[in-house]
């Protein structure tokens, strides 16, 4: 093997040692929430590295599937959800 190929396979290990520690170590906190919006409920889950940022992934999932166009979402992303249910990963 050339230097040259032993140098960018030692790259590419390390970048992909590097993208699943990181990928691994960014969801801290994971969490559900189910809405009601139109008389329509869903539940949806997201993971993040904080509970505000996860609840408020979760809702955006949960009002993409209730709403339809762009009033509807804004809406129901005002709306409070029926459960918020958290845990560290």
């Amino acid at each position: 093997m050339s230097r040259t190929t032993r140098a960018t396979l030692l790259f590419l290990g390390v970048f992909i040692a590097v993208v699943v520690y990181f990928s691994m170590t960014i969801a801290q906190q994971e969490c559900e929430v189910c809405m009601t919006f139109m008389n329509h409920s869903v539940c949806r889950t997201a993971a993040s590295g904080t509970r505000e940022a996860s609840i408020e992934s979760a809702v955006s999932s949960a009002c993409g599937t209730l709403a339809s166009g762009m009033t509807e979402s804004i809406r129901c992303s005002n709306t409070t959800p029926d459960r918020v249910t958290c845990r560290e990963r």
